[in-house]
This record gives C-alpha cells, structure tokens and sequence, in this order.
C-alpha cells in the first residue's frame, strides 16, 4: 500500500507543479496586456485559473498607461508596468492566465469571476513567450475596477 502511495503522490506531483508557477519563472521586465473573456474558471487554491479567449484583434487601451493602480504591500511600481505595456508577441486566442491565492482574492475583494466575464490582465509571460501561452497576472481589471495580485492591499 505505501508503495503505490509514493507512486501515486509521485505521477501527481508533476501536475501539481505545472499547476503552480513562481514569479521568478515569469519575465517581469516585459508587462504583457491581455484583454477578452473568461471561461473554464477555477476559483482555488494554489491560486485562481482561468482560460482567457483573447479577440483577434487584440489592442492596448489608450489610456492604460494613465490608470491610477491601487497600492501594494509589495513594491511594485505599478504606473511603470501600465507604460511599458506590451501585447502578447504570439498570436494565441486562449491562455492560462494565472491569478492571486483565494486569500488574497478576498482581500482585494475580488467578486467571482465567472465564464463570460469580460476582463483585462496585466502580466508576465515565460521569457521569450515560449511554451504555454501562459500568463501571471499581476494586476486584473475587471467591472470598473482595478485589483492589485502579487501581494496584499496597501
């Protein structure tokens, strides 16, 4: 029995571990903007997850760089990463977009996202866009407002 415990936990852990990606993984010297509509949403732990279905004709909002961003416990300068917005290089019209833990969902009071829910993230990418069309989202924008995610409110 313990041997197929250990069997087990250990074809999991893979899984587990694709499922969870740090921020050392991501390039934070290049912000990437995506913007479309949610579906296949899973709201838990590591952290939320959701497929984005990003429109074809993909366009970085004119006054992003002007959005006033809420404070972080974290230093992140925020209004830089607004100015040094970029699309997405690859041409994907669905990624993985990577959210916050549910602790700090409901600290930011983040309503629940759902399938259809429009949104705009802003985020990092693996370096160089390669593999997965996966995106870490640092900031979310969605119903008006606009959440910090890599830590705590301010």
């Amino acid at each position: 029995m313990h041997r197929r415990t250990l069997l087990a936990t250990g074809l999991t852990l893979p899984l587990l571990a694709r499922a969870h990606h740090g921020w050392s993984s991501f390039d934070q010297n290049r912000p990437v903007w995506l913007e479309g509509r949610a579906s296949q949403v899973s709201w838990r732990n590591p952290h939320v997850e959701l497929k984005l279905e990003v429109a074809t004709d993909l366009k970085l909002p004119a006054d992003l760089g002007a959005r006033k961003v809420p404070a972080q416990s974290a230093g992140v300068d925020g209004p830089a990463l607004l100015r040094a917005a970029q699309l997405p290089t690859r041409r994907d019209r669905l990624w993985e977009v990577e959210l916050a833990p549910l602790t700090r969902m409901q600290a930011w009071k983040v309503p629940e996202i759902r399938g259809g829910n429009e949104l705009g993230v802003l985020g990092f990418t693996f370096a160089g866009e390669k593999g997965d069309a996966i995106l870490r989202a640092e900031y979310l924008f969605l119903g008006g407002q606009i959440y910090g995610l890599r830590s705590s409110p301010a």
